[in-house]
């Protein structure tokens, strides 16, 4: 009788589904201010660096020789690559390897790597269908938003059960930018949204394997298949966000519905996308940045005693590894995030390279870290000092980490981190071509400049 009793109640959800349709389909191109409309072209010239940096990667290789025992049709670009693939298939390895450095977009108030599901479905299908590129923008920023006002609905409860937000959010938040970029209708949209709720992606037991990469990747290809479905008249229930038996109240106890419809159409949650100077999990930058810092005090690591770390109990209990055996492990050690920041003064994809995170000296100075849990510190700050081994003190605490909303990496920085990533797979020209693509997607007939720009 309880359970009746929930259920009934749940049931009085208001229509979040039809609400986010209509939205999509409704809402008029560029209905947005011009710094909404540049940080959507932020997005997307990062998603794009990210994409072509790990194209070479062994995860997008065995990707696209899994998508080739399928015999897929030549119809859209993997960036970084010459292979031509089926646009749900090109949508899945893009999507792979914009996020397998674990270098892209972040939206903090629920750690969503927003980007990768919805432009990696949006690119491949613009490139099928001859969409213009403001409608790939418009696309993109819908698709955003959708993806994150279902993170606000149901964080942290939802990734606290365990799922990887960016792939289960990722799904709907592609299906809604691909059935903007098709044209549907608030019905069709509606449908494509509640297919997409049937296929939410991503565990973050996966999380230092090549699986977590797959979830960005699966979520676009799940939503763009959703769309596409929905345009031929494939049906699925008008309640499937919000019904008792539905998406969000299956895979999350909180549901903020409010969080889906407040300022919908005013406030767009790409206004707080940011971008990452160091290419690990967000919750490690505090720590990498205060090496940074201390580095450029003088602080050398032959003369370290110990680091004394504060941080907050996420911080460990995702990124807490103390010894990484590989490049993927060192992406989520805290303790190889100070190392490489004190030694290098950076943390680029270069110093999670296999043979960095086993290097002798890196190795002796992350054992020298000692963190320990302070949940009165910020999940985005960090308390660090380092005890010299002649007895002196040295403590930088970080309330916001450069590539935060509070400190954030300027387009010329985005710029600097792209050549980074794309120079050593297409050369530094055709890296400057492609980011000049990227900024000037609002205005181009197509997309054809950026694939052609793009491709290996």
């Amino acid at each position: 009788m309880a359970r009746n009793t929930q259920v009934q109640a749940d049931a009085n959800a208001p229509p979040v589904t039809r609400t986010l349709a209509k939205f999509v389909a409704t809402h008029p191109s560029r209905g947005w201010s011009d710094a909404v409309d540049h940080e959507a072209h932020r997005t997307f010239l990062n998603w794009t660096g990210c994409a072509v940096g790990a194209a070479r990667h062994e995860a997008a290789q065995a990707a696209i020789d899994a998508a080739a025992m399928l015999q897929p049709a030549p119809q859209a670009t993997v960036l970084g690559r010459k292979e031509r693939l089926d646009m749900a298939s090109a949508a899945l390895v893009n999507g792979i390897s914009s996020h397998t450095f674990d270098f892209d977009d972040t939206h903090l108030k629920t750690i969503i790597h927003p980007a990768g599901p919805v432009a990696s479905a949006l690119l491949a299908l613009a490139e099928v269908t001859g969409a213009t590129g403001r409608q790939v923008i418009d696309a993109l920023v819908l698709g955003i938003d959708v993806s994150c006002r279902l993170g606000n609905v149901m964080y942290p409860d939802h990734y606290d059960r365990g799922w990887h937000i960016t792939g289960s959010t990722g799904t709907l938040g592609a299906a809604a930018g691909c059935a903007r970029l098709l044209g549907l209708d608030e019905e069709r949209t509606a449908m494509a949204l509640g297919i997409a709720a049937s296929q939410p992606v991503g565990m973050r037991e996966q999380f230092g394997t090549m699986t977590k990469p797959f979830h960005p990747g699966g979520a676009a290809r799940a939503g763009l298949l959703s769309a596409l479905l929905a345009k031929h008249g494939f049906t699925s229930s008008p309640r499937s966000i919000e019904a008792a038996r539905g998406y969000a109240q299956v895979v999350s106890t909180k549901c903020d519905w409010n969080e889906a419809t407040d300022e919908l159409g005013r406030r767009f949650e790409i206004s707080f996308n940011t971008y990452k100077p160091f290419a690990c999990g967000i919750v490690i930058h505090p720590t990498i940045d205060a090496a940074v810092q201390l580095r450029a005090r003088g602080v050398q690591a032959a003369d370290v005693e110990r680091i004394e770390l504060k941080v907050h109990s996420l911080v460990l209990e995702l990124t807490g590894k103390k010894e990484p055996q590989d490049g993927l492990q060192g992406k989520f050690s805290v303790y190889h995030g100070f190392a490489a920041g004190l030694v290098f003064g950076r943390a680029g994809e270069g110093e999670y390279d296999d043979a960095i995170v086993t290097r002798e000296d890196v190795t002796a100075l992350r054992r020298k870290v000692v963190a320990t849990v302070d949940d009165s510190i910020d999940e985005a700050a960090a308390d660090v000092t380092a005890v010299m081994k002649d007895g002196r003190r040295e403590r930088v605490f970080v309330e916001h980490a450069i590539g935060s909303l509070e400190r954030p990496m300027t387009d010329a920085d985005l710029e600097a981190k792209f050549h980074g990533l794309a120079d050593p797979v297409i050369g530094a020209a055709r890296a400057g071509e492609l980011i000049a693509a990227c900024w000037n997607l609002g205005a181009a007939g197509s997309v054809a400049q950026v694939v052609a720009a793009g491709r290996g």
